[in-house]
């Protein structure tokens, strides 16, 4: 890999967020130590497994053979780094922000925070995260002041995991600093192997335009959800016309209806803005709470649809066979977290239905408990199936003869008189 040394980057979370990061830089000639405290993930790094489809094992083992790159648990592999970016989860607990993953990094970095060095932070998090949590942990640990002696910035992910237009690297990337200087820093590092780089003027633009893609996203999702289910109830296709409304060329931005929201992004992301507002100024987000049930509650209403498909065939949900066609949140990618799929398969469980799946991406870790895990062609053998996601190789064009009911939430499989679309 005959690449210029640009220095030393330590990463910090080896998933579908900072492995693309470790990766493409040291594809540009960052030496990269990637730090992850889950031992199974560090071990498959080291043996040149991708844990994640975005990156293939073939680049993971090109920048290894290279020297580039190596994975660990501790955070000695951070010594002497020029550049770190933290890139851990901030999940929800109980409907508010979970910053501990973030808190944790900052103080086990802190020690090798060095003169000279630059610290970026891309979880997903609230405005004022940076300035008011990650610097003061920073500098008590560290014994060094931001803006002085070391450099500090915001870079929000967007990362799409299975999306083959838009990777890394070829997405816009948001870049922020504390003060001009941390903004040169950033930028400088995010330009070395992304093609375009968007600087704003502070930490908390940054921070919040990561919270505005998603919310905007989260509730134009809920409309069409809701519209879903009042079209179907007054006989409409709501498919048709959302199609039809996609050809106005201004004014309109097409969304699609489906089972409900899934990944980091969209169940969670909105909230740290509900969260914030009403915790700091005292007033509800309005939007983002009513979008929020609207999605959140989008499985009941898958769950109740199948029910009332095996109603007309005069069977009980208990005891009848319900297969999911997919069970990651997304196509072409394993990922379930906060797939709307686990939710579906609690509420069908807790009416006594047996729930089977076939999912090709995902892995036997994150299959969900109590679930037979089939193969597609086995669809005929239960009583409904329901369409979740699309996967590539994935061949849903046969359910549509099976002669088993099939709730289609997705709009992929050919219409037919067993097909019943959301």
């Amino acid at each position: 890999m005959a690449t210029e040394a640009r220095g030393k980057a330590v990463v910090i979370g080896q998933g579908y967020v900072g492995l693309p990061v470790a990766v493409c830089a040291a594809e540009v000639g960052w030496n990269v130590a990637g730090i992850d405290l889950d031992q199974r993930k560090v071990g498959m790094l080291q043996q040149g497994q991708s844990p994640v489809e975005d990156i293939t094992d073939a680049r993971l083992q090109a920048i290894q053979d290279a020297g580039r790159y190596e994975a660990s648990t501790s955070y000695e592999a951070a010594r002497n780094f020029d550049v770190a970016v933290i890139s851990v989860p901030t999940p929800l607990r109980e409907t508010r922000p979970d910053l501990s993953f973030i808190e944790d990094a900052g103080r086990a970095l802190a020690p090798y925070v060095s003169k000279g060095s630059t610290v970026i932070l891309e979880s997903t998090t609230y405005p004022g995260t940076t300035e008011e949590l990650l610097i003061p942990i920073l500098e008590e640990c560290s014994g060094l002041k931001a803006g002085v002696d070391f450099y500090v910035g915001y870079s929000p992910e967007r990362i799409d995991p299975g999306n083959t237009r838009y990777g890394l690297k070829e997405t816009p990337k948001v870049v922020s600093g504390i003060d001009e200087d941390s903004l040169e820093k950033v930028q400088g590092f995010f330009d070395s192997f992304i093609e375009r780089t968007v600087p704003v003027s502070g930490t908390r633009e940054a921070e919040l335009t990561k919270l505005l893609e998603n919310t905007f996203r989260h509730v134009n999702i809920a409309l069409v959800n809701e519209l879903a289910q009042f079209a179907g109830q007054l006989g409409i296709d709501v498919w048709e016309a959302i199609d039809a409304a996609a050809t106005k060329p201004f004014g309109f931005m097409k969304f699609t209806p489906g089972p409900g929201v899934g990944g980091h992004c969209l169940p969670i992301d909105p909230s740290y803005l509900s969260w914030q507002v009403e915790s700091q100024l005292g007033h509800p987000f309005r939007f983002v709470d009513l979008a929020n049930d609207i999605n959140n509650h989008m499985p009941d209403y898958v769950v109740q649809r199948v029910q009332d498909l095996l109603n007309d065939e005069e069977r009980s949900l208990k005891g009848s066979t319900v297969m999911l066609a997919g069970v990651a949140y997304k196509p072409n990618t394993g990922d379930v977290r906060e797939a709307p799929s686990l939710r579906i398969i609690e509420l069908l469980q807790a009416r006594g239905a047996r729930v089977v799946a076939a999912d090709p991406f995902v892995p036997e870790h994150l299959w969900p408990k109590g679930v037979e895990r089939w193969e597609l062609g086995q669809a005929s053998e239960a009583n409904v199936v329901v369409v979740i996601n699309d996967h590539d190789g994935f061949d849903l064009s046969e359910l549509s003869t099976i002669g088993v009911p099939v709730f289609d939430t997705r709009n992929i499989v050919p219409a037919s008189d067993s097909v019943t679309r959301l």
